[in-house]
C-alpha cells in the first residue's frame, strides 16, 4: 500500500476532520463513506419519499445508498461529505478490490474475551493470528483488518465465528479510525499499517464450504404464502438471519424473517430488532418498517384468530394499517 496523501490518524488524533481521514483512508485504496454518529450511512436515501420501498443500489444515479456508494475517488468522497455535512465519521467498505478488505469485530460486552476466543480457534485449526492493523473501539474491544483473496468473498456473520466475534465482509463496513461517534472515538492502535493477508486456515471458518451454506430461503412472492413455521424458531436466529443481508437480498430477508416472527406470535415484539437488523445492512428505517408491515399483513391476512391477537398491538410504524402504532419493549 502506498503511503496516503494525507496521514493516517494516529491514535492521539483528536475526534475532527472525518472528511480528512476519509481522504486519507481512499488514498490508500480503501472505499469509504460519511457515517452519523450512530455509525450508519450519512448520506440520505434518495429513495426515502418514494410511497413504495424501492430496490435500488444506485442504478438511479444519485447518491445515498449506503455501502453502494463507497469510493476511493477524492472527488466523490468530497461530493459524499458535501451532500452530508453532519458526518462524524466514515465507514470503510470491506470485500473491495483491491484489498478485498475483512474485519474481525472483536467484543468485549457482557464480560465476553472474544480476543481469547479468537486464539482458541487458532490453536484449535493451526493458524496463526496475524500482526495487523487494529482499531479500538469505544467499548474496549478492537477491530482487526485482513485482506483476502479475491474472488472469494466472505459473508458478514455475528458470532458465528465464535462468542463476541463479529465477521465484517462483503457487503459490510467497518467504522474507520478517526471517527468520532455518540460512543467515542475510533482509534488506530500502535502496529501495522498495512492489513496481513488472511491465514488460509481462518478463511475456511469464514468462507464455509458450499454443503454448509444456510438454505437459500424461500421466495415468498412466488409462492403466495409461507409454510408452517419451524417449531420454536429462535427469535436471535431470525435477527442474524436478517443482519447477514447480501446486496439484493436484504429486504427478501426481511420480509421472510418478519412473516416467521409474525407466524410463531413473535412479530410485534421482534419489530423493532428486526427493524434495527436491516438498518445495519443499508436499509432505512422507513423501508424496513414497510417491509415489516407487509409481512405483518401477509400473514395475518390468512389467518383471522391471529389477526385478532395482534389487534391491541401492531407493529411499529405499522404502515397504513389504519392502526395505531403502540411501542412496546423489547
Amino acid at each position: 500500500m502506498a503511503s496516503p496523501a494525507t496521514p493516517w490518524p494516529p491514535s492521539g488524533t483528536p475526534p475532527a476532520g472525518p472528511r480528512r481521514h476519509a481522504l486519507a483512508a481512499a488514498a490508500l485504496g480503501l472505499p469509504v463513506i460519511p457515517l452519523t454518529r450512530g455509525k450508519l450511512p450519512a448520506v440520505r436515501s434518495p429513495h426515502h419519499a418514494d410511497p413504495a420501498p424501492v430496490r435500488c443500489t444506485g442504478e438511479c444515479g444519485r447518491v445515498g445508498h449506503g455501502i453502494h456508494d463507497a469510493t476511493t475517488d477524492p472527488e466523490t468522497v468530497l461530493a459524499l461529505f458535501a451532500a452530508a455535512p453532519w458526518a462524524t465519521g466514515y465507514g470503510i467498505a470491506c470485500g473491495r478490490a483491491p484489498h478485498h478488505l475483512i474485519g474481525l469485530d472483536l467484543d468485549v460486552k457482557n464480560g465476553t474475551d472474544s480476543l481469547a476466543s479468537l486464539r482458541r480457534l487458532a490453536c484449535e485449526h493451526g493458524f496463526t493470528v496475524p500482526r495487523t492493523v487494529t482499531v479500538l473501539t469505544p467499548s474496549g474491544g478492537r477491530h482487526l483488518w485482513l485482506t483476502g483473496p479475491p474472488g472469494r468473498p466472505v459473508p458478514n456473520s455475528a458470532g458465528r465465528l465464535a462468542p463476541g466475534i463479529d465477521v465484517r465482509g462483503s457487503g459490510g463496513y467497518l467504522v474507520g479510525p478517526g471517527s468520532y461517534t455518540t460512543w467515542g472515538v475510533y482509534r488506530l492502535a500502535p502496529g501495522p499499517i498495512r492489513p496481513a493477508p488472511v491465514p488460509g486456515a481462518l478463511l475456511r471458518l469464514l468462507v464455509p464450504p458450499p454443503h454448509r451454506a444456510p438454505p437459500r430461503h424461500p421466495d415468498p412472492y412466488a409462492a403466495g404464502h409461507l409454510g408452517p413455521c419451524a417449531p420454536g424458531p429462535d427469535a436471535t436466529a431470525l435477527i442474524r438471519f436478517v443482519r447477514d443481508s447480501q446486496p439484493g437480498q436484504r429486504n427478501d430477508r426481511l420480509f421472510w424473517a418478519a412473516c416467521r416472527a409474525y407466524e410463531s406470535g413473535l412479530g410485534a415484539d421482534l419489530a423493532r430488532d428486526l427493524t434495527d437488523a436491516a438498518r445495519s445492512t443499508g436499509l432505512t428505517g422507513r423501508e424496513a418498517r414497510a417491509t415489516i408491515a407487509s409481512a405483518a399483513r401477509h400473514t395475518l391476512r390468512g389467518r383471522p384468530e391471529q389477526g385478532q391477537q395482534e389487534q391491541g398491538r401492531p407493529e411499529q410504524g405499522g404502515g397504513n394499517s389504519g392502526r395505531r402504532a403502540v411501542r412496546r419493549p423489547l
